[in-house]
């Protein structure tokens, strides 16, 4: 089995955020909705229900903003 960075897509309070991506992007991520499920089209997670994932696992493995968050109390929670 492929190890992939995301793994795990839990559903959290929604907040609604319209962005637009390049079409290549929007492909690379219906591809990766395919392979986290198991190369198993049916049932593949839209590639919006992805992005929110990745990019909580992006901010958490980036250890020079978890730095700068420590240093400001102004950063919120961490």
């Amino acid at each position: 089995m492929t190890r992939l960075k995301l793994s795990d897509i839990t559903d959290g309070e929604p907040v609604k955020l319209t962005i637009e991506i390049p079409a290549r992007l929007h492909t690379e991520l219906v591809q990766y909705g395919v392979v986290i499920n198991n190369n198993e089209t049916s049932g593949t997670p839209e590639p919006a229900a992805l992005i929110g994932p990745m990019l909580e696992r992006f901010i958490s493995s980036d250890r020079e903003f978890a730095k700068a968050r420590r240093r400001d109390p102004r950063a919120g929670p961490g």
